[in-house]
């Protein structure tokens, strides 16, 4: 569950959507990187004891003050925790690029939104181009508008993603640029935890 916005209301409150599996009232989950415990469950305003994939919920939680809580953070379980990088691989469709930078390549500088987070990011390597009609991968310096490529993304500070055939919320991205969307992704990979 990517958290959207967290406040002080007799506990500490946490809100965002359920993306995927199930949570009941007494769970003892994690909101990367912080270990906490599942004190109340609202759905709406009403107190529920369990919940599932796909509702926008308000959790009450005990073991974290409301300031060791970030929008961005992801609710996860203990047990397969979601992955914290600082670099990913991605498939990108660059939308439309800005008229003074008019060519992706390693280097290019932007915002990355995905889920709840906000980061700025850079392009570190262009793996391939992809050719739209063909699908045939071949080697690039740049990628112009409408292009598609697999590239290398690096984030300033870490973040909580999993691969788009993982968990769709949690891999599916755009980068903006000057506030205008510039290109959609999906992480295709993430380093291996060790």
């Amino acid at each position: 569950m990517p958290i959207v916005d967290r406040w002080k209301d007799m506990g500490t409150i946490i809100m965002g959507k359920m993306e995927s599996g199930f949570l009941r009232v007494g769970d003892v989950m994690q909101v990367m990187p912080n270990k906490l415990k599942i004190d109340a469950i609202y759905r709406d305003e009403t107190e529920v004891q369990a919940s599932k994939s796909g509702e926008n919920l308000r959790l009450r939680i005990s073991g974290a003050d409301d300031t060791d809580i970030c929008p961005g953070f992801v609710l996860s379980n203990i047990k397969c925790p979601v992955p914290i990088v600082m670099q990913f691989e991605a498939q990108l469709m660059i939308v439309e690029l800005l008229e003074h930078n008019s060519i992706f390549t390693v280097g290019y500088k932007a915002v990355l939104h995905i889920h709840t987070a906000v980061e700025e990011c850079e392009v570190t390597k262009l793996i391939y181009e992809i050719d739209p009609k063909t699908k045939a991968q071949k080697k690039a310096k740049f990628i112009k508008s409408g292009g598609i490529c697999v590239c290398r993304i690096a984030v300033e500070k870490s973040i909580c993603i999993e691969t788009f055939s993982e968990i769709a919320a949690l891999g599916r991205f755009t980068i903006r640029d000057e506030g205008r969307t510039i290109a959609i992704g999906k992480v295709l990979k993430v380093p291996k935890i060790r």
